[in-house]
């Protein structure tokens, strides 16, 4: 079962410089301070949170209108898109020859929302590895660690995304519906047992390849729910979700949400998958809700009694007593367990909507399911995400990145620290004269045990 994906007919990448060296610009390390940065490497490894200086040979890349500066080890081949959090370009890593994708996040200091979005995705993305999950490498040290303000993550490339896939003419067999939920549900049943909401899936947001392998991303949205430590997640009733995947208990200002407005969203990804377009494609939130309840039918007073806000409970009240409509009828196509299992996952009450291990047990998903090879894992530590509660400067939020960037470099610094107290060890070896020469022996041991402690 594979998919006809078409390639990209034009790269969008221009050489910006045929040098190789790094690029002047205002996060650029002058000449001095090159120069006092590489003579005192040697002092530089105090165990700090700080990065080392960048001092490698850079390469300069123009992508689609955006100068990417990375490490002469990556050769950018084209763009593969670009969006309102970055341009992303695939390019070639020399030193595995693996082909990757290179996301350019730029400003990532000019919002405080949108910085504390970049440190929650990278660290989430750290955290939760899974086959159905994007897989993010690694992330590029900056030039300069003091004043940057541009990031370059690495992460595994994929092909395109789902919906991509759905208005193609591909065809969509019911094996690839079920394949597609089954990988959505398998990857999501890991989010949640890690106590993570996702709170933004979409098509766009679950990345394919052509031998249809999925793998979730855009975690920026995403919150950790610690509601279970009695205390309540930060920014839990902001913005969630693009409007036509969105819970109707989040449109509604509901009392709070919990992890079944993913499973919302999972519904209505399935039904796209099904009948190749947007089953609530609402122009607003009043007729998004309209919509809804035009599929669903008008919801139970006990569901209508659990809304917060009078203006949306008012609004509902006004709505037509319309009857559910035939999920047959909407989807001919499809199998009665897909319509079933569609059935408990577009719930009005999130109490009634199927949980993800519900949903991965569903009749539908039978010959797939099997719980021997569907990973889950523990919650994750409240105190990795405390900065979610606190009011940060930038110079906070940049220390944080720092601290998460430097996490992927734990194992080469320790190989740095090694050779650099062999560095010293030689130096002191050298020293003049044959008194020097025995001094200079002893300096070395000492220089040498005080690196290892």
């Amino acid at each position: 079962m594979r998919l006809a994906i078409a390639g990209s007919k034009e790269s969008g990448v221009e050489t910006a410089e045929n040098k190789s060296q790094e690029p002047p610009s205002s996060t650029t390390p002058t000449n001095n301070e090159k120069k006092h940065s590489e003579e005192n490497d040697d002092d530089n490894n105090d165990g700090s949170s700080s990065l080392p200086q960048v001092t490698a040979q850079v390469q300069s890349y123009m992508v689609l209108g955006t100068r990417f500066d990375v490490p002469s080890t990556f050769s950018i081949l084209n763009s593969v898109g670009s969006g309102a959090y970055g341009v992303v370009a695939a390019a070639r890593d020399s030193t595995t020859d693996d082909i990757v994708a290179i996301k350019k996040i730029e400003r990532a200091f000019e919002h405080q929302v949108f910085t504390k979005r970049t440190l929650r995705e990278l660290k989430l993305l750290r955290a939760l590895k899974h086959e159905n999950i994007i897989g993010l490498k690694t992330i590029l040290r900056p030039l300069n660690t003091l004043n940057f303000d541009e990031i370059y993550c690495v992460f595994e490339l994929m092909e395109t995304d789902l919906a991509s896939i759905i208005k193609s003419p591909q065809p969509l067999s019911e094996e690839h519906c079920q394949f597609f939920l089954y990988q959505i549900l398998r990857g999501l049943k890991y989010i949640h047992s890690r106590n993570v909401i996702h709170r933004d899936l979409k098509p766009r947001n679950l990345l394919v390849n052509s031998n249809c392998d999925l793998k979730i991303c855009d975690f920026g949205l995403a919150r950790c729910d610690f509601t279970t430590l009695n205390r309540q997640t930060a920014a839990m009733t902001d913005y969630v979700a693009t409007r036509w995947y969105r819970a109707p208990e989040v449109i509604l200002t509901w009392e709070k949400y919990t992890k079944a407005i993913d499973m919302w969203s999972v519904g209505c990804i399935f039904a796209e998958l099904m009948g190749r377009q947007p089953i609530f494609p609402g122009v607003d939130s009043s007729n998004q809700i309209q919509l809804i309840v035009d599929v669903l039918g008008y919801p139970k007073q006990e569901v209508i009694d659990k809304i917060r806000s009078e203006k949306a409970k008012s609004y509902i009240q006004k709505l037509p007593r319309r009857k559910p409509t035939e999920l047959p009828i909407l989807f001919p196509h499809a199998s009665p367990d897909g319509c079933d299992l569609l059935r408990h996952l577009l719930s009005f009450d999130p109490q009634n909507r199927a949980t993800v291990n519900e949903a991965i047990q569903h009749p539908y998903l039978t010959s797939l399911h099997f719980m021997d090879d569907e990973p889950v894992g523990e919650p994750l530590s409240r105190l990795e995400y405390d900065f979610e509660h606190h009011f940060l400067t930038s110079s906070e939020y940049r220390e944080l990145l720092l601290m998460e960037i430097a996490k992927y470099y734990e194992f080469d610094d320790e190989e740095e620290g090694s050779n650099v107290a062999q560095k010293k060890e030689a130096r002191s070896g050298d020293g003049g004269g044959g008194g020097g020469g025995g001094g200079g022996g002893s300096g070395s041991n000492e220089s040498s045990t005080s690196t290892k402690k």
